[in-house]
């Protein structure tokens, strides 16, 4: 049986970043919530997911979908080294910025203001994109978030040293590169399955 195709829905799609909460409409039919089995459930990792269709059409592969909840949480969860939170979330949102993912971004840019408390910087990078002008710890993060992001091999000791150079430990720097590298794996997988939607317009 293969999966239903969902046609284009009637709503208003972004056309441009913001850090306004948006919705995400799946292309494939995602899973009811009532239809999650204990098994699903695990996969979500946290129960408040199965509201998510994102996370339901995911939970068709509840064992993939547990290692990869699993692998978020701990590279921006995880408080026992490394970055501060706002900077993971930095790393995430140049990505996304760089990625055309609109609805991963507003998700992470929130993160990246609420966290610092630099909301302005937040915004330019919105709006101008992962060449804009931050401060020399910020430029370092998303300049290797991009390099990762742009392909693999772009990353190299130049941006090791960069991040050293404004302050980055060894944990620091992993987090970056881990933040930076899931997020590229998920924009793709976010913009292959559905499209962000204006919140409560779809």
């Amino acid at each position: 049986m293969t999966d239903k195709v969902l046609s284009p829905p009637n709503h208003v799609e972004p056309l441009v970043f913001t850090r306004d909460q948006l919705d995400w409409l799946p292309w494939l039919e995602p899973m009811a919530e009532q239809d999650l089995t204990a098994r699903h459930m695990a996969g979500l990792v946290d129960a408040a997911r199965a509201k998510s269709p994102y996370f339901r059409l995911l939970a068709r592969d509840p064992e993939v979908l547990e290692a990869r909840t699993r692998t978020d949480k701990d590279i921006f969860y995880n408080p026992e080294a490394g970055l501060p939170r706002a900077e993971r979330e930095l790393a995430a949102a140049a990505t996304s910025r760089y990625n055309g993912c609109i609805y991963c971004a507003s998700v992470h840019v929130r993160f990246a203001a609420t966290y610092s408390k630099r909301v302005d910087d937040v915004d330019h990078l919105l709006a101008e994109g992962v060449g804009v002008n931050l401060d020399a710890r910020w430029n370092a993060i998303v300049a290797a978030s991009v390099a990762l992001t742009s392909t693999p091999i772009a990353f190299g000791p130049e941006h090791i040293d960069g991040l050293r150079k404004v302050g980055l430990d060894e944990a620091s720097i992993v987090d970056v590169i881990n933040a930076a590298s899931f997020f590229n794996w998920a924009n793709r997988l976010m913009l292959s399955l559905g499209e962000p939607a204006a919140a409560g317009k779809g």
